[in-house]
């Protein structure tokens, strides 16, 4: 299968944001993709560097004009399309939600983000409430999408959980960058820990990683740090956690790349993690601490 992922960075300006991200979808589809995966909340800037009550005003309920915008996009190019929105669910309650479209234009399905983080200049409390549909996969007409945000995918739990309910893949829209005052050699730790961690997950589970990044300097409006450097890198890994594809960090990238979805049932058969899990020892994983 042909997966298409678009890597992009992003200003205030809304409208192009989105233009970027249906001119990405389209050069995917010229290459082949029938999945095209965008980045962690493409249509804007990351808004969570500071909290601010205005910046709710982002936030959209699903569907609105937006969502048929992408939409719109995914049945015009005949692919499976991977959002990711800014939801308004009622006053005062918001999510980080990823909207999957099918080839017609359809909603397949939604995920909003488990796992929320607060950091200094990710201040994602302040704005998402945790998600409540669950660890569960998107049935679609290119298989069934384990899709996961971000911070999520620090979590070994979380891309467990996907695998056991049947996920054929694991997709992570992201928005992840540094800080400017880290020295060089702290930088490459973190992005090494964060390639490492979810390539690990790939291993654990024999199933295929896509990982969609945003890149670009981002200024604090603030001024209270000096921004964020989005570090890009978007990738591809299989289910031995092998390197398919890795995307520049400094520049925007439209890419497609082949995944072997056989290979899970080939990889699953020499490395039958699921066979030999000690389900019945597990208990304390439900525990936050064994003290």
């Amino acid at each position: 299968m042909k997966v298409g992922i678009v890597q992009q960075s992003n200003t205030n300006d809304i409208q192009k944001n989105i233009e970027k991200s249906l001119h990405g979808i389209a050069a995917c589809k010229q290459q082949g993709a029938e999945l095209v995966v965008l980045q962690e909340l493409h249509c804007g800037i990351y808004f969570c560097q500071a909290e601010e009550t205005d910046l709710f005003d982002l936030a959209h309920p699903i569907p609105n004009d937006t969502t048929q915008i992408f939409a719109d996009a995914a049945k015009k190019h005949g692919v499976v399309l991977v959002t990711s929105l800014f939801e308004k669910r009622a006053p005062g309650l918001y999510h980080n939600t990823s909207v999957v479209f099918e080839t017609d234009g359809s909603v397949a399905g939604k995920y909003r983000k488990m796992h929320i983080p607060d950091d200094p200049a990710y201040y994602e409390k302040f704005y998402f409430t945790p998600g409540d549909l669950g660890f569960k996969p998107i049935q679609t007409s290119v298989g069934k999408l384990g899709v996961l945000v971000c911070w999520d995918q620090w979590y070994p739990e979380a891309a467990r959980l996907m695998a056991l309910n049947g996920a054929e893949m694991l997709i992570y829209p992201t928005a992840i960058g540094w800080e400017s005052t880290d020295v060089p050699e702290e930088k490459n730790r973190q992005w090494e820990a964060w390639q490492t961690v979810q390539r690990g997950h790939a291993v654990a589970n024999g199933l295929p990683v896509i990982t969609v990044n945003r890149v670009g300097h981002e200024p604090d409006w603030t001024s209270v740090t000096n921004g964020i450097q989005f570090w890009g890198q978007s990738f591809v890994a299989g289910p031995q956690g092998e390197l398919l594809f890795k995307a520049s960090s400094e520049e925007e990238v439209n890419a497609v790349i082949e995944i072997d979805k056989q290979r899970t049932e080939d990889v699953r058969r020499i490395w039958p993690f699921l066979r030999d899990r000690r389900i019945d020892a597990y208990q304390d994983i439900l525990k936050r601490y064994v003290d």
